[in-house]
């Protein structure tokens, strides 16, 4: 029978995150001897100005069910509106070296969170190269060498976003929701850096829901996992590794108990590319994610 893999990627979206998640989440995962990707966001810390999502559809829905002031704490909730966003590289950089330190794959989550998830999709290619760039730059003040994987604050992704990941040669990128790895194509190009989506949905996109009960969820979990294909979990600082931790921890004990392999995206990618002819090229659309509000780069159905 194939294989159960499942490689866990941590998106750290805030400062409080980075101080306080990363931390608890790096030690939880030296308790079980697990290795996972870690994407970062390295600037400013502009969470309060996401209040101009209440226009989007499903944002008030998704607020009542996961409790954003326990999630994100009130000080979070007001960086970048009553005071300025602190920096997160800056004032972490301690904390994001030792991720890596402790072999983890670190990448790039953005530069300003809010200004790539709500702002991807009205910028010329000018200001989303110079957006990506500060990231880039940042990451590597940080780490002392170039960045080789991305994944898009939101899931926001386009042709301009793939094209400067393209000219900055990273080994991959995890910017989607699909079902398997694939080359992206969008506005009638195909782009060269390969793309690992989040298969599995995301923790708060479940939380709340009458038919998620909170109890039930590591089970749902293990039995959405699939032998021998991409099984790819999108989880976040700032739940998993705060509010959420204890559910964590069970999931990735029973998964244990079960023989599911943990790996880390960067293996899955090197493993893939090993056989570049074989990955193929599936449409990179903007769609809805059920729990989500808003649109995101989704692979298309073939």
């Amino acid at each position: 029978m194939p294989e159960t893999c499942l490689a866990i990627k941590v998106d750290v979206d805030t400062d409080r995150g980075t101080r306080v998640g990363v931390p608890r989440l790096l030690d939880l995962f030296d308790e079980f001897g697990i290795k996972a990707t870690f994407l970062f966001s390295l600037g400013p810390d502009n969470t309060g100005r996401a209040i101009r999502r209440i226009f989007r559809p499903g944002f008030f829905q998704k607020v009542a069910r996961t409790s954003i002031v326990s999630i994100y704490g009130l000080r979070t909730l007001l960086n970048g509106v009553l005071w300025p966003g602190p920096h997160i590289g800056r004032r972490n950089e301690t904390i994001l070296r030792a991720a890596r330190d402790r072999g983890h794959e670190a990448g790039i989550h953005c530069y300003d969170h809010i200004r790539w998830q709500d702002g991807l999709a009205h910028m010329s290619r000018a200001e989303v190269y110079a957006e990506f760039d500060k990231a880039r730059r940042e990451f590597e003040r940080i780490y002392g060498e170039p960045a080789q994987t991305a994944g898009a604050a939101g899931w926001q992704a386009n042709a301009l976003s793939l094209a400067a990941y393209d000219d900055a040669g990273l080994l991959y990128a995890s910017d989607t929701r699909g079902t398997h790895a694939f080359f992206p194509r969008a506005n009638g190009s195909v782009f060269k850096t390969l793309q690992i989506p989040t298969t599995l949905p995301t923790l708060d996109e479940l939380l709340g829901r009458p038919e998620h009960p909170e109890e039930r969820l590591v089970e749902q979990y293990l039995s959405w996992l699939r032998p021998g294909q991409l099984n790819a979990l999108t989880t976040h600082a700032e739940i998993e590794g705060m509010i959420k931790i204890d559910l964590f921890s069970a999931l990735l004990a029973q998964a244990q108990k079960q023989n599911v392999r943990f790996v880390r995206l960067d293996d899955l990618a090197r493993e893939h590319l090993r056989e570049r002819d074989r990955i193929p090229v599936s449409e990179l659309i903007q769609g809805e994610v059920d729990g989500r509000s808003g649109t995101l780069a989704v692979q298309k159905a073939a």
